[in-house]
């Protein structure tokens, strides 16, 4: 049987996806083995707080969403109603994922400028105006959107045949919301340059810019794969952006526990609590 260009363009993307998903799932089984003692460090011997909470919730939420991805590239694609469903769960935990791994930074940004409530007001207020209208517009467009298998026997998963135009909102906002709190990093930066800031600030800082520069790298280019790209091509990086950026945000948290630990126990002028990411003078 002889098979068009488009059904053979449609099989070759779908095999493409699942395996990114693969690689995206080693990956993240590499990374948590070799974090695994420092890991569990910090889950044994921290205090339970709000952003330990965050913590376990972004870090084991991916594995829900990493086996969520597996199964819907390998279940049978003959029953495209399962293909919605698998969908919109995959859909639903990338944004509770985005939002957790978002939240470290606004609690940074937001020890950076000393708790200034000014600029926690103005962060969660632009971060749920376009949480609610990611989520609007992103079932919007996946709830009615027709999916479509492969044609070539032997490929499994399927994929969002209609337009992809209203998914790059999301990742538009997003990016809209990341270039606000490097900005704000930028500004405290800027005004305490001259204070000499100790070295955990200048993790801090050099963390946020890090994430937000990749973050806005890779929103970069699922806009223009969800404009352009065709058949799997188009979101097959969603759930790669979003796992990408709870490994990074799980990771820059150990990091920085360790060097506030260790500040704290050599008895440095100033050190961050990881309850409320505040600064604190540990003298008074």
């Amino acid at each position: 049987m002889e098979y068009s260009s488009d059904d053979i363009a449609a099989a070759r993307s779908l095999q493409v996806a699942t395996y990114i998903y693969v690689s995206t799932a080693t990956f993240w089984t590499y990374d948590y083995v070799c974090s695994l003692h420092e890991e569990w460090t910090f889950l044994l011997e921290s205090h339970w707080n709000k952003v330990k909470g965050m913590y376990i919730v972004t870090r084991y939420l991916l594995f829900i969403l990493l086996i969520s991805n597996l199964y819907a590239s390998f279940i049978s694609n003959e029953n495209l109603s399962k293909c919605r469903v698998s969908g919109n769960i995959a859909t639903g935990l990338d944004i509770v994922s985005a939002m957790f791994s978002e939240c470290f930074f606004i609690l940074r940004t937001y020890a950076l400028w000393n708790n200034n409530r000014i600029v926690l007001a103005i962060m969660l207020s632009t971060f749920f105006t376009f949480s609610v209208a990611s989520i609007s517009v992103t079932f919007a467009g996946t709830v009615p959107s027709a999916y479509a298998t492969s044609t070539i026997p032997g490929i499994t998963a399927c994929y969002q045949s209609s337009t992809n135009i209203p998914f790059f909102i999301p990742f538009i906002l997003l990016s809209i919301f990341q270039l606000e709190l490097m900005i704000l990093t930028l500004i405290c930066a800027i005004q305490t340059w001259r204070r000499h800031p100790n070295r955990l600030y200048v993790v801090l800082v050099n963390h946020n810019i890090s994430y937000y520069t990749f973050s806005l790298l890779i929103s970069l280019t699922n806009i223009l794969a969800s404009l352009f790209l065709k058949y799997a091509y188009g979101n097959m990086l969603h759930d790669v952006q979003f796992a990408i950026l709870a490994i990074l945000a799980t990771r820059l948290h150990l990091h920085l526990w360790r060097m506030s630990r260790h500040a704290h126990s050599s008895g440095a002028f100033e050190h961050i609590t990881m309850s409320d990411m505040s600064f604190v003078n540990p003298t008074t």
